[in-house]
C-alpha cells in the first residue's frame, strides 16, 4: 500500500449491503457535509453543520475503516462511498487510492455538483461505478435543493457520465407535486439515451423542509407511466425502486 497521510471524515458505516452496488457485495461509508440543501432530504445529520458538529465524537477513523476492509478481503467486492456529498471531502482521492490498493472496487454516490472532482476520479480510474442523483429539471434545481446548487455543473456531470467512461446510473426521488408529467418530459430530454435510470419512491418522513413531510409518494400507476415517458427518450434501463 502506498503511504498517503490523509484524514478522511467518515460519519457512518454499513458493514454489508447487497443492494447499493449492483451485482456486488459491498460495505458503505457515509461522509459528513453536503453542498446542497435538498428540501426532501431525510438525513439532516449528514448535511447541516450544527448537526454534524453533534456527531463529531462518533466519527469513525480512516484507519478503522481500512482495518475493517482488510479483515473483509475475499468477502466483500467493494466499497460504496456515500454521504452527505463525498466529493466535498478534500482527502477523498487519497482515501480511495488506499482502498483501491487493497483491490476493492469503489462505487461513488454523488449529486454531480462538482464535475471536476468526478472527472478526475474517473480519469484516474479510481472509481468503478458512479450513482448520480438527478433531482429535477435544471431550471427547478435551486428551488428544490437550494442556492448552493449549480445547474450548469449538474448538466456537465450528466453529459460526462453519458459518454460512458465509467459504469453509472442516474436516480431520481419522485415526489408528488414536484415531478409532474411536464417536469418528467424535460428531465427525459436532459437524460436522453442514458444507460440506467432508477425512479425512487419518496418516503414522507422527517425532512429538511418540514413542508415535505406532508408530501405523498407517487402512485405505482404514475411511476410506471413516467417510466414509459423516459423510455421514449432512449434511456436503456429504467427501474422503480421502492
Amino acid at each position: 500500500m502506498r503511504l498517503l497521510v490523509t484524514n478522511m471524515l467518515i460519519s457512518g458505516v454499513q458493514p454489508l449491503t447487497l443492494l447499493d452496488y449492483p451485482d456486488k457485495v459491498a460495505a458503505i461509508i457515509f461522509t459528513p457535509g453536503c453542498n446542497m440543501r435538498c428540501r426532501f432530504c431525510h438525513n439532516k445529520e449528514f448535511v447541516l453543520p450544527e448537526e454534524i458538529q453533534k456527531m463529531r465524537p462518533s466519527f469513525i477513523s480512516e484507519k478503522t475503516i481500512l482495518n475493517f476492509l482488510n479483515s473483509r478481503r475475499g468477502k466483500l467486492d467493494g466499497l460504496v462511498i456515500s454521504g452527505g456529498e463525498p466529493t466535498i471531502q478534500p482527502d477523498l482521492k487519497q482515501f480511495i487510492t488506499k482502498v483501491r490498493d487493497m483491490n476493492f472496487l469503489v462505487k461513488l454516490d454523488t449529486n454531480g455538483n462538482l464535475p471536476d472532482v468526478l472527472k478526475d476520479l474517473v480519469h484516474e480510474k479510481l472509481v468503478d461505478y458512479v450513482a448520480m442523483d438527478v433531482k429535477t429539471t435544471l431550471d427547478r434545481y435551486k428551488d428544490l435543493v437550494g442556492n448552493m446548487a449549480h445547474p450548469e455543473n449538474i448538466k456537465e456531470s450528466i453529459d460526462f457520465l453519458k459518454k460512458g467512461s465509467v459504469a453509472y446510473e442516474f436516480r431520481t426521488t419522485m415526489i408528488d407535486g414536484e415531478h409532474t408529467e411536464d417536469v418528467v418530459r424535460e428531465m427525459a430530454t436532459l437524460l436522453r439515451e442514458a444507460d440506467t435510470l432508477y425512479l425512487q419512491t419518496f418516503r414522507p418522513e422527517v425532512t429538511l423542509d418540514p413542508l415535505f413531510e406532508s408530501k405523498k409518494p407517487l402512485s405505482q400507476e404514475t411511476l410506471h407511466s413516467y417510466r414509459t415517458i423516459f423510455k421514449e427518450f432512449g434511456i436503456k434501463n429504467i427501474a422503480i425502486r421502492q
